[in-house]
Order: C-alpha cells, then sequence, then structure tokens
C-alpha cells in the first residue's frame, strides 16, 4: 500500500534532513562536490534567499524526500538537490516532489526549468521523461562535474 505523502515548503527544522538525504544521495551514487557542501550547508543563502524554494515530503511525519528550486534568472530554476530516502523508494516520493515545484514555478510565472544530471540514474531521468523534460546540451559552465545530461521543461 502506498503511503500518504505530505508535500510541504522548507523550514529551518528541517536544515539537516534537506543535508542528510542530499548527502547519503551523493555518496550512494557518486561522491560530495564543493558546490554541493555549500549549498547543502546553507541552503537558506545558496537556495531560498536568492528566490529559491525548497520542498520536502513527509511520510508520517518523517522526512522521505527533498528537492530545490533555485532561481537562475528572471523567468527561470534549476530543479535540484531531490533525493528519496531509501525506506520509500516506489512510493512515488520524487514524482510528488516533482509536480510540486513545476506547479509552484509556473505560479510565479516561470518559463524554464531546467536540471544536470547523469545518465546513470535511469528511473530520475524516466521520471524527468515522463513529466516533459527534454533533452539539451550540456553547457560548460555547469557547476556540477557529475554532469552529463541536461534536460528542460518550458512551462
Amino acid at each position: 500500500m502506498e503511503a500518504s505523502v505530505k508535500i510541504i515548503s522548507f523550514e529551518d527544522q528541517y536544515r539537516e534532513d534537506f543535508g542528510r538525504l542530499n548527502f547519503a544521495w551523493l555518496e550512494k551514487y557518486f561522491y560530495i562536490e564543493e558546490y554541493d557542501k555549500k549549498v547543502l550547508g546553507d541552503p537558506r543563502t545558496y537556495i531560498l534567499d536568492p528566490g529559491g524554494h525548497i520542498y520536502l515530503a513527509l511520510i508520517d511525519g518523517a522526512v522521505a524526500g527533498t528537492v530545490a528550486l533555485i532561481a537562475r534568472g528572471e523567468d527561470t530554476f534549476e530543479l535540484s538537490k531531490m533525493a528519496v530516502s531509501e525506506e520509500y523508494l516506489g512510493q512515488r516520493v520524487g514524482q510528488k516532489l516533482m509536480y510540486a515545484c513545476i506547479h509552484f514555478a509556473a505560479e510565479l510565472g516561470s518559463r524554464r526549468l531546467f536540471l544536470d544530471s547523469n545518465t546513470i540514474l535511469t528511473p530520475a531521468i524516466t521520471l524527468y521523461k515522463k513529466v516533459g523534460f527534454k533533452e539539451i546540451p550540456v553547457p560548460k559552465d555547469s557547476p556540477y562535474e557529475r554532469c552529463n545530461i541536461r534536460m528542460e521543461l518550458m512551462l
């Protein structure tokens, strides 16, 4: 049976959970880059204060997943820092976080979402395609060494 997932906006009480889930995900699939340490260590400065947003997925009060929207210009957000706890995989947590981001960006009048990822993350790439993201060239200035695919969704 699929658990009831509640999507909420970031509050400082969840700062450690935001970092913990993302660091665990990075260590499982890649390694933690300097840029990750900065952003995850101080999400208020690097995501929220410049006009971004963070969502958390709660299941029975526990943080099951996270995602961030980082402001990248007047009408563009980068979808970033999506992580789902191992114990909640397969319960559509990532999908629900993704739809919350798309809705939020559209409500603000944003025209574009993009994300940087890696093709070894087959379930994530499949989800992105399912909601309408299309592959575009990876720019040389991506802040992530692990990035080998960039995708965008025009809203």
